[in-house]
């Protein structure tokens, strides 16, 4: 392994459900605060850049940034593809590490257990994720990518999800790119049934939980911990509860090849669509 390794946080304030979702306030720290100390114990050499909007009402997480001593670069609001590569060329990146802020309870270890498996010997991967077909919680979501795969995806994606989404153009055209797939080395497949995002008003009273309960004792706490509450607590689960195995691509079904209906399910009915 020669070159740096960009982990570039997406990061903006105008979430549809649940506005400002990434500053909501834990432990008197933010979400994107706590993600940060998070990602900071990868054992791998890695930079964290957060990457947000040109918007006003993302100043804050520019501000938020810089209280964290991290870098900010500042893109297109919806082409998060152009985003995450611009940032990355901007910062010399030679492999590109893509992690969305509303994992704020991402384990450390599933990075660098991903990171493994892209850097193994001879394996000359051009992108690796934890996510085709995914097995760990919802919540763990690892994509690492060379600098090339990424610009190759930049410069011929052409819908609007793959420019959105950043990553669809590489996994849905296993023909043009060298695609490997992590799964749980616990043979477990939790990825339909807990959820540790968060989208909605549920989630972050399910992720604050998390943070009270184990946060104190050890901050540096994983996904078993986690896991190992939820077993001995079962009433934190509930919290969100109607909305695991709940993602964006449940929107998308006829659009990707390879994402099955499985894969996703949707809001309860209760819940509308926006």
């Amino acid at each position: 392994m020669e070159g740096k390794i960009i982990i570039i946080v997406q990061a903006r304030m105008a979430s549809t459900r649940l506005p400002g979702k990434v500053m909501l306030p834990v432990l008197g720290k933010s979400l994107l605060a706590l993600m940060m100390e998070r990602l900071k114990r990868v054992r791998y050499p890695v930079s964290i850049i957060i990457a947000t909007s040109t918007n006003a009402d993302d100043d804050v997480i520019e501000i938020e940034s810089e209280n964290l001593q991290l870098p900010c670069y500042r893109g297109s609001l919806d082409n998060l593809l152009d985003r995450h590569y611009r940032a990355a060329k901007e910062a010399g990146a030679r492999y590109v590490l893509k992690m969305p802020s509303d994992c704020p309870l991402i384990d450390a270890r599933i990075i660098d257990h991903v990171l493994d498996y892209f850097f193994q010997p001879d394996s000359n991967y051009d992108f690796v994720s934890n996510l085709h077909p995914a097995t760990y919680p919802d919540g763990n979501d690892v994509e690492v990518m060379t600098i090339d795969c990424l610009e190759r995806a930049w410069a011929n994606a052409k819908k609007p999800l793959e420019l959105e989404h950043t990553t669809p153009y590489i996994w849905e055209n296993p023909e043009l790119f060298r695609i490997g797939n992590v799964t749980w080395e616990t043979g477990l497949d939790y990825s339909m049934s807990h959820r540790f995002t968060i989208d909605y008003r549920e989630d972050y009273e399910f992720i604050k939980q998390i943070f009270e309960k184990l946060y104190p004792q050890n901050p540096a706490f994983t996904c078993e911990d986690i896991i190992n509450l939820l077993d001995r607590e079962p009433e934190i689960q509930k919290l969100n509860a109607d909305y695991i195995g709940v993602n964006w691509y449940r929107h998308h079904l006829d659009e990707l090849k390879t994402i099955s209906p499985a894969s996703t399910r949707y809001e309860p009915l209760t819940e509308q669509e926006t």
